[in-house]
């Protein structure tokens, strides 16, 4: 995936996320569990994207 691709997506998220919060109203509880289920979807996607979790696909534990 192209780096331009990367930018411009976690910019689109980050905005994205931003008007959420600026705009809609939510109990603060509500907007820090969003917060990080959109942060925590986006740290895999880019270990996805980087190709780190694919390495890790052939790991076993146990």
């Amino acid at each position: 995936m192209p780096l331009m691709n990367l930018i411009i997506t976690l910019v689109v998220v980050g905005v994205l996320l931003w008007l959420i919060n600026s705009f809609i109203p939510m109990q603060h509880t509500m907007k820090k569990i969003l917060n990080a289920v959109v942060i925590i979807v986006v740290i895999i996607w880019l270990l996805s994207a980087f190709g780190v979790l694919d390495s890790m696909s052939g790991m076993r534990i146990g």
